[in-house]
């Protein structure tokens, strides 16, 4: 198998962190209340924009076999949006793109796990995060809370579960 390419590491570092965040940081909020959505459908390629600023949904990897569950275009402030259900055993993979100064907090409610991200003013930056949890197959709904000064796109897939780096004895 060889060595991991540096997107596989961030996927890992990020399901490492998110194991141990998501044990802590519960979602405190009901699920009762939804803001408003959008449906869950791909958006136009980034790759086909002039604004090589604007903040676009993140790309997943098909060569990777990850498949797309929902997205969320463009936004600024407070958003919710639904994904769909997938196979067993899939990890669920939620990229954030965001650009602009504050954090966001990204939530998945039906995982019950929630993090912070911290965008900045420049180019906007893009965060891969994978979920490999027994309830990652279920449909769900991404809830976005940011301040007004950032904007953000969310792409919610599902693929195989990053293997942590083994070290074996020597």
């Amino acid at each position: 198998m060889g060595e991991l390419t540096v997107r596989h590491r961030v996927v890992v570092a990020s399901a490492l962190l998110l194991l141990t965040v998501s044990a802590c940081t519960p979602d405190p909020k009901p699920t009762g209340e939804a803001a408003p959505s959008t449906p869950s459908a791909p958006a136009p390629p980034s790759a086909h924009q002039a604004d090589s600023g604007s903040v676009t949904p993140p790309e997943l990897d098909a060569a990777m076999g990850e498949e797309l569950a929902g997205q969320r275009a463009e936004t600024r402030g407070n958003a919710s949006f639904t994904y769909a259900g997938g196979e067993r055993d899939k990890a669920l993979i939620v990229a954030v793109n965001c650009r602009g100064v504050g954090t966001i907090t990204v939530a998945v409610p039906v995982m019950d796990v929630s993090f912070p991200l911290e965008c900045g003013a420049g180019e906007p930056a893009v965060t891969y995060n994978q979920l490999a949890m027994k309830s990652a197959y279920q449909p769900g709904t991404v809830s976005v809370t940011a301040p007004s000064t950032v904007t953000w796109a969310v792409t919610v897939g599902r693929g195989e579960a990053a293997q942590a780096e083994s070290h074996g004895t020597g």
